[in-house]
């Protein structure tokens, strides 16, 4: 069973969605994202998951598959 250690986030400036993407380190992520992007802040989007499953997300624009 493949490991749940990945994390999909959105990072935030005020309401705004600026960047999707996945991480094994919110807190790494975050500060990198700093950098760049003062005063914005990543938001957790659901469980922590695995890479594929976090791949797969971030690659269809962080959005749910379609179901019929």
């Amino acid at each position: 069973m493949a490991e749940r250690d990945y994390y999909k986030y959105h990072l935030k400036r005020g309401r705004r969605v600026i960047h999707r993407g996945i991480t094994n380190d919110l807190t790494r992520r975050e500060a990198e994202h700093q950098a760049e992007f003062p005063k914005s802040r990543l938001l957790q989007i659901g469980r922590r998951t695995t890479k594929e499953a976090a791949s797969n997300w971030e690659r269809r624009g962080g959005k749910r598959p379609y179901n019929h």
